[in-house]
């Protein structure tokens, strides 16, 4: 299991997550979400060694991560919103960086490029650069990478960027499988659709804090929403944008 207790991240007094804390147990897809600006992607970041921890701590199977933070990154994977790549390398040469970084055997880490790369569709494009690839293409190679180590907890900031239906549905079944294993993912994710198709709980960030976490049968129940975006809506406090729409329309008929 995966504890955040009170995580707290402050920029120059600016307190952009406030004592967050969740769980994310054996076996679960968590969802993660919240508004722009509410402090989700810094938590991300914090969890997965990018950010320095202000204030809090985090547990991976009742350890502190401080304690060894070397190998708890081992036991981690993650595949960030922005796609950032090595774009002068081919996939497969992305791939055996990753591989190496992470200490895997050499004969295991060919063996699993070239299975990897052929299961993503990307095998036909192994011998190009990765600057001539579509964004579905660079995000299955960080799939991938995510991935080649076979990780006890996986972190996801909006994975399903860019990819194609099939990509998708391959990606999503993966998912339902990879945590039958036993193992734990955290999705951060703004389509709600997929949200509620892969996640059995949800965690919602507002103003760097969190004001709802249930799973999404109990979040409808509990509330009038037909949605998990609904319940979004309502618990971030949203606005109403029906009014908005209708001027901008009528600006469209009047020109």
């Amino acid at each position: 299991m995966f504890e955040a207790k009170a995580l707290t991240k402050r920029y120059n007094g600016l307190l952009a997550v406030d004592q967050v804390s969740f769980t994310v147990r054996r076996g679960e897809v968590l969802g993660y979400l919240g508004p722009n600006g509410s402090g989700k992607t810094s938590t991300i970041h914090m969890i997965v060694g990018l950010l320095e921890v202000s204030d809090g701590s985090m547990y991976l199977d009742g350890v502190n991560v401080e304690a060894d933070p070397i190998t708890y990154k081992r036991r981690i994977g993650y595949v960030p919103e922005e796609l950032d790549l090595y774009t002068h390398l081919t996939a497969a040469e992305y791939l055996r960086l990753v591989g190496r970084l992470r200490g895997l055997p050499s004969v295991r880490l060919e063996e699993r490029i070239l299975a990897l790369l052929q299961l993503f569709s990307l095998i036909d494009s192994r011998y190009g650069a990765m600057s001539t690839f579509s964004k579905g293409m660079r995000q299955r190679v960080l799939l991938a990478a995510a991935l080649m180590h076979n990780p006890d907890f996986l972190v996801l900031d909006e994975p399903f960027s860019g990819l194609d239906v099939r990509a998708a549905l391959l990606f999503r079944t993966l998912l339902q499988m990879f945590v039958r294993d036993g193992k734990m993912v955290l999705f951060s994710s703004h389509r709600f659709d997929v949200v509620e198709k892969v996640c059995s709980r949800v965690v919602i960030l507002h103003d760097g804090r969190v004001v709802a976490e249930s799973t999404i049968g109990e979040l409808r129940e509990s509330d009038t929403a037909a949605s998990l975006e609904d319940v979004f809506a309502e618990v971030t406090n949203q606005e109403d944008y029906t009014e908005v729409a209708q001027q901008i329309l009528k600006v469209m008929r009047d020109s």
